[in-house]
């Protein structure tokens, strides 16, 4: 060997040993098998080469990407141009090998082929190989088949080249045994890289399944979380992108990459995992009666029980008059009932009205709730007088806004600490490490006042803010919570805007929301369309 051919030959191996570093570190798979390509044709100066991956019943090839530089050819890969070429399969109907197809024999026999000029070598069929020739004006010679083997020794795709040529020109020669070792070792390291990447992928392919039966058990559980699960992490994403593309303003310098933006929206779909752990009457609690089922019908039929007396009381009077006939009397007896049952009515459709929960309570409300539970009493089955309403039915009926009871607050809010429990527990990799943080942190103000930890906004990251705009406008125009319809867009807009200026969500991030359009992108996508209304985004910027 000349000194010329050493020094290219070590150039070449230096080169390849650079090259499995470079192909480890590449995630996109597209990306990936193309690169081995092009990399497999500069180190054996070949003009072109095909990319077959196996199909995963491994029955056949599958074209992954095609180059030809003189054609100036490139299809499949990240190029975007589909491979419009059937499969080729690895076995003829027959049951036996496909031996007269190249890449289909190297597949099926392990075994690299090196034909010199596959327009005279026998015992392959070409005659695809000759049609493209023909509508393209080209001659493929030389070919160069290496099949890739996984660490199990599955072959997992083929590496073909065509047309190797003299270093510094364009004529075509063989393949030469140190092409095909260069080749043999590239698709070696090539098949490590391919492998350990679909091992990646199917691991997150995986997690993320897990990911999501945790939100279908949660959505079983109860509906009206489950599209909340669903939406949030949309809209975080959204959010995301859209403060990543910012170049003025506090925010301008913050920017995601790839990895950024996977552990963004891992957070996004775990940030209410914890709420697998809330009991399902309090998630669902649709009024300030409700437990199992809705007590107020309990409390209807004790107004029954006591219309009934009232009728009763009162025929029993008039009865009583029969003897010495008094009209006048009986009269005044039915009209002291009717006004008992007015009264009645009254009151049930007051408790009624404040069941639902739909509207603040007033201090003249719970005034006349206490009246009820105190001055009223009613028998039950057993004929025992008892307070007209209990303990815990008074002090639910007392819920000045919404239908939760501050324990039942407590227990809701609660979630974020067992999501946080639970998140800190797995075992994250480097990538994914800030996951329990940006989830843990989406109830969490700028000025300090949220929970669990009452962080201040300087102690948060960027992430974790948008999470907490996230959350809080998708809550807002839900539609599909037990307590409430989903608002207008200009009523939830104008509610952020408040939550803005009180220190509740972060300024800059609104102001991007707002900016942006993300909020009218959401809605969109998400909203009732009777739920988008005409809005001035101007009145929500400072």
């Amino acid at each position: 060997m000349s000194q010329d051919a050493a020094g290219d030959l070590l150039g070449r191996l230096a080169q390849l040993n650079d090259i499995g570093v470079a192909l480890s570190s590449e995630r996109n798979i597209d990306r990936l098998v193309e690169n081995i390509l092009i990399v497999a044709k500069t180190i054996t100066n070949a003009d072109g080469g095909t990319f077959y991956r196996m199909t995963d019943d491994g029955t056949a090839l599958r074209f992954a990407t095609m180059r030809t530089d003189s054609l100036g050819l490139a299809l499949g890969g990240t190029t975007g141009i589909a491979i419009e070429l059937p499969d080729l399969p690895l076995r003829n109907a027959d049951g036996s090998a496909n031996d007269t197809m190249v890449a289909a024999y190297a597949a099926m026999h392990h075994e690299t082929v090196n034909i010199a000029d596959a327009y005279v070598a026998e015992g392959f069929n070409f005659s695809g190989t000759r049609r493209f020739d023909a509508l393209n004006g080209y001659r493929s010679q030389s070919f160069l088949t290496v099949p890739m083997k996984n660490h199990e020794g599955e072959i997992i795709g083929v590496l073909q080249l065509i047309n190797a040529q003299r270093p510094g020109t364009h004529i075509v020669v063989p393949f030469s045994l140190a092409d095909q070792s260069l080749a043999e070792s590239l698709a070696s390291q090539a098949a490590i890289a391919l492998t350990n990447r679909r091992l990646i992928i199917q691991l997150e392919q995986l997690f993320e399944a897990f990911i999501k039966l945790i939100n279908l058990a949660i959505d079983e559980k109860s509906p009206y979380t489950g599209g909340h699960c669903q939406r949030v992490p949309s809209l975080t994403m959204m959010i995301a992108d859209a403060v990543n593309a910012t170049r003025q303003g506090p925010l301008a310098g913050f920017s995601m990459g790839e990895h950024d933006r996977y552990e963004l929206k891992i957070a996004g779909f775990l940030h209410d995992c914890g709420k697998i752990t809330t009991p399902v009457h309090v998630v669902d609690k649709s009024s300030k009666l409700q437990t199992l089922f809705d007590r107020i019908e309990l409390i209807d039929t004790r107004f029954e029980v006591l219309r009934r007396d009232a009728e009763i009381a009162a025929l029993r009077q008039q009865l009583a008059l029969r003897a010495p006939l008094d009209p006048e009397a009986e009269s005044r007896v039915w009209q002291g009932y009717q006004a008992q049952s007015l009264a009645l009515t009254g009151d049930r459709d007051f408790l009624r009205t404040r069941n639902a929960g739909a509207e603040a309570t007033t201090e003249a409300d719970l005034q006349r709730v206490r009246a009820i539970a105190t001055e009223r009493s009613w028998c039950d089955p057993q004929g025992t007088s008892a307070p007209f309403l209990s303990a815990d039915e008074l002090e639910n009926l007392s819920i000045r806004a919404g239908t939760l009871t501050q324990s039942e607050r407590e227990t809701i809010n609660h979630h974020i600490v067992a999501t946080i429990k639970m998140l800190e527990q797995l075992p994250w990799p480097n990538h994914l490490k800030n996951v329990p943080e940006y989830a843990g942190g989406h109830h969490e103000r700028m000025d300090g006042k949220g929970y669990p930890n009452g962080l201040r906004g300087e102690q948060m990251s960027v992430q974790a803010r948008i999470m907490g705009v996230a959350d809080i406008f998708e809550a807002l125009t839900a539609s599909d919570r037990p307590y409430k319809s989903g608002m207008k867009l200009s009523q939830a807009m104008g509610i952020m805007a408040k939550f803005k200026r009180g220190g509740h969500i972060d300024p800059d991030l609104f102001d991007v929301f707002v900016r942006q359009e993300v909020y009218l992108d959401y809605a969109r996508q998400f909203l009732d369309p009777q739920q988008i209304d005409a809005v001035d985004p101007a009145q929500w910027l400072d």
